[in-house]
């Protein structure tokens, strides 16, 4: 237990991540980073996913872990942005009720190639603008992963290998707020620090994560924080053709010069205060979900304009972001 709460101490700091693997010698740099580029790229299809969580291994006496849980849906992945150095993606959940079709704007993932800077998670409702050593940065990729309505959740840098047959890239342990799965039963424990894996399978790719579920130390325990239960999860994306996707693509064609804007307006608010801060609520992971997603649903539905949602969004983000 001393050894986990030191390690936990440890990552509160910007030493590098030591657990970073080096690109192989043999491979030229240039080949090595076009490949890192398709297999960032290889995430995109149309998929039925899986989603695993099971907690293992308690490290409190009044801690018992939960029981497994699976669930899963249709999920279509595609490229918002390919800068070179720049990947964007975007996840859209695709589902069947009654005969209806209904679409939800999952969550996006950003690859920045040799970043100067992460966004990182830094507690309850905060997040800053990390600097990423250039020894640590080199050959490495950020991976920054977004809420549904664009704005953050966690942020970590690794490095792509392309050794055994097997393309993956491992992030060094990354702070992440809680998922709504465990936020709204209100646990003992606020915060994750995980590593994360994507690795790509013949039939699609996986998402892997090792969770550390951590709590703020009270009372006799001291300050800092404390390991709580540790969670494997594994979230399969497996290719799918037996759904149609038109639901959701033509969603994101409606709606996708609102979200461009969103992303500009949360970017701008990162940028000029080297992070942000924002409220957290279980339900929808901020306090902004509800009506930024709800703008999004009005315009597919032809309700509103996208001029009209992009200033309404951007009040809504002015009002409730602040400095972190």
């Amino acid at each position: 237990m001393r050894a986990i709460l030191f390690a936990a101490a440890l990552m509160t700091t910007t030493a590098p991540l030591a657990v970073l693997a080096q690109t192989p010698a043999a491979v030229a740099p240039a080949a090595a980073f076009e490949q890192d580029r398709q297999s960032i790229l290889a995430q995109q299809g149309q998929y039925k996913v899986r989603f695993d969580f099971q907690e293992n291994v308690s490290f409190r006496e009044d801690y018992t872990p939960e029981e497994a849980h699976l669930s899963g849906g249709n999920e279509i992945v595609r490229v918002v942005e390919d800068a070179g150095e720049r990947i964007s993606l975007q996840h859209i959940l695709v589902m069947e009720h009654d005969g209806q079709s209904i679409v939800i704007k999952h969550w996006r993932q950003d690859w920045i190639y040799q970043p100067t800077t992460v966004l990182t998670y830094a507690g309850p409702g905060r997040w800053v603008l990390t600097a990423v050593p250039e020894a640590e940065r080199a050959g490495a990729w950020s991976q920054t992963v977004w809420q549904t309505d664009d704005s953050p959740r966690y942020g970590g840098v690794g490095r792509w290998s392309h050794e055994n047959g097997l393309d993956q890239w491992t992030s060094g342990p990354t702070w992440r707020p809680l998922a709504r799965r465990d936020a709204v039963r209100n646990p003992i424990y606020d915060r994750y620090l995980a590593s994360n894996r994507h690795a790509l399978t013949p039939f699609g790719w996986v998402h892997i994560q090792d969770n550390l579920k951590m709590a703020s130390a009270q009372g006799d325990e001291g300050e800092g924080l404390i390991a709580v239960v540790q969670e494997d999860v594994v979230n399969t994306y497996r290719t799918d053709a037996n759904y149609d996707p038109k639901p959701g693509d033509d969603y994101w064609a409606r709606t996708g010069a609102y979200w461009a804007e969103v992303r500009a307006a949360w970017d701008e608010l990162i940028i000029a205060n080297d992070g942000m801060g924002l409220e957290e609520e279980p339900q929808t992971g901020s306090i902004t979900g509800t009506a930024l997603m709800g703008l999004a649903n009005q315009i597919n539905d032809g309700l509103v304009t996208t001029e009209a949602a992009v200033r309404e969004a951007r009040s809504i983000i002015d009002e409730d972001g602040t400095a972190p």
